[in-house]
């Protein structure tokens, strides 16, 4: 997947191309994945800051730096824009909740709305999942130099991870290691348990470790709940999709 060929249409209609900074990349049963694009520009920050309700206005003013500014005011805009589009409401209309762990879900006119979503950004990308039902994670990461990114990343990582690694000479170890990132913190978005996941306690599917783009995955102290883990890196970020597989993702069970 490229973030410039694969992009192919806006989720939502808008009034000129400035508006526009958001497109569908990826699909999968009722699963949406939207590339949100976070460079520069005045024009999108503006009319992304006047989608947003008033607290999300005085969140982001507690923002010191420009660039969380823009990040979230990207970011928010465009999820308001698809959730509203996907359930048939009203900007207005729309609000935010927080879970136990600080998932965000979506409310409409204060009720709980049927919809199911999660984001992610780094640098200069945003990732957007939006699915009907079923829990949801995305993640991205910029492969950027880091001074000890597999002491960092081996915090997650359980003993097949590290053995499986070693086994990539040096110049893929970089590429691996964000890859193994993106989809162990894509599960645990997709749990919704944020920090509290203990991420060295379960391994990436042997069968991702070796390549694969997506697989079936079961936790082995939840068996009877399916996942289906997706890699969606390309040449500019590593990032990774976790879908709960319910009888409505795929029509079938």
């Amino acid at each position: 997947m490229s973030a410039t060929t694969s992009v192919c249409k806006p989720t939502t209609q808008s009034t000129s191309t400035e508006e526009c900074w958001w497109r569908v990349c990826h699909q999968v049963g009722s699963a949406t994945v939207v590339h949100v694009d976070l460079s520069p520009c005045a024009l999108r920050e503006r009319y992304a800051a006047s989608r947003l309700n008033t607290g999300e206005q005085m969140h982001r003013y507690r923002f010191r730096s420009a660039h969380r500014k823009r990040e979230f005011s990207l970011c928010r805009a465009a999820l308001r824009a698809i959730v509203c589009h996907r359930l048939g409401c009203l900007n207005r209309d729309l609000s935010f909740g927080l879970s136990h762990y600080g998932k965000p879900f979506a409310l409409v006119g204060g009720t709980r709305a049927p919809v199911s979503f999660n984001l992610s950004h780094s640098g200069l990308h945003g990732l957007i999942a939006v699915d009907r039902a079923g829990r949801i994670g995305v993640d991205v990461e910029v492969r950027l130099p880091h001074p000890d990114l597999l002491g960092t990343v081996r915090t997650i990582m359980t003993p097949l991870e590290t053995r499986t690694l070693s086994r990539f000479p040096k110049s893929e170890k970089d590429h691996q290691l964000y890859r193994i990132w993106t989809l162990k913190e894509a599960i645990a978005k997709a749990l919704g348990m944020g920090f509290s996941l203990d991420l060295t306690r379960f391994s990436v599917p042997t069968a991702m470790l070796d390549g694969m783009r997506t697989c079936e995955f079961r936790f082995p102290h939840a068996p009877s709940t399916r996942w289906r883990l997706e890699d969606l890196g390309n040449s500019l970020y590593a990032a990774a999709l976790v879908l709960e597989l319910t009888q409505d993702s795929f029509g079938r069970s």
